[in-house]
C-alpha cells in the first residue's frame, strides 16, 4: 500500500507564512528578523533538551529526552549484519490535547 506524497514545509515557508501573518496585522518585521527569532527558538530548544530539561508548550505539546534501552539483536538493514545497540537518549515529543484533537480530524 502506498500513500500519496505529502507536501513538505521548510523553515523558509514558515518564515514566509509568519511574515504574511504579521503584514495582515498591519505590523512590519523583515524576514531576516523572523528567521533570527526562529533560529534562536530552535537553539534554545536544543540547548534545553541537551540539559535534560522538559519543555512544555501548553495545548501544543511537550519535548523531552528519554532513555532508550539497548539491544543485542539489532540488525543493520543495509548489510544484514547483527549489531549491538547501546543504551542511548532520544528526543521525544508528546502532543498536547489541542494538537491531538486538531490532528485527529485530518483526512487523507
Amino acid at each position: 500500500m502506498s500513500f500519496p506524497r505529502r507536501p513538505k514545509i521548510t523553515k523558509s515557508d514558515i518564515v514566509d507564512q509568519i511574515s504574511l501573518n504579521i503584514k495582515n496585522n498591519n505590523l512590519k518585521l523583515e524576514k531576516k528578523y523572523i528567521r533570527l527569532v526562529i533560529d534562536a527558538f530552535f537553539e534554545e530548544l536544543k540547548s534545553n533538551l541537551c540539559s535534560n530539561n522538559v519543555i512544555e508548550f501548553r495545548s501544543f505539546g511537550t519535548f523531552e529526552v528519554r532513555k532508550r534501552k539497548g539491544r543485542l539483536n539489532a540488525r543493520n538493514p543495509q548489510t544484514g549484519e547483527y549489531v549491538k545497540v547501546l543504551d542511548h537518549h532520544v528526543a521525544y515529543f508528546r502532543p498536547g490535547k489541542d494538537l491531538k484533537e486538531r490532528v485527529w480530524g485530518i483526512k487523507g
